[in-house]
């Protein structure tokens, strides 16, 4: 059984990869199209995460199944680009994904200070 950062229990939870902790984290603040993603996500990384295709569009059906992502309707259908934005549960999972780092960063953080003293 696994735990959130509250201790909670999430019995089918796992860490997010970085890649779809990057994608929900793109999502966060508006729809994007896929191509708009793999940018973000490359200036987000600071060029360090460079996904393919590949990855992106098998996360982005993952997260749609998982009920995290929807499709988003655009008014630019001309290229038939299709946009995805953030569901409830999509912010829910990073919120708690955030909290489950931030715990992870302090537990670090305390033992590193511990061997300087």
């Amino acid at each position: 059984m696994r735990h959130d950062a509250k201790g909670h229990d999430e019995p089918d939870r796992k860490p997010l990869t970085e890649p779809v902790f990057l994608i929900l984290a793109s999502l966060a603040d508006q729809p994007r199209h896929g191509y708009a993603l793999m940018q973000d996500i490359q200036q987000m990384s600071q060029q360090r995460v460079l996904l393919s295709t590949g990855t992106l569009y098998g996360a982005l059906r993952r997260l749609l199944e998982e009920g995290c992502i929807e499709r988003f309707s655009q008014e630019d259908t001309s290229r038939e680009k299709q946009a995805y934005q953030l569901t409830r549960e999509g912010r829910r999972q990073l919120a708690l994904e955030i909290e489950r780092m931030k715990q992870l960063m302090r537990i670090a953080s305390t033992r590193l200070k511990g061997m300087e003293a």
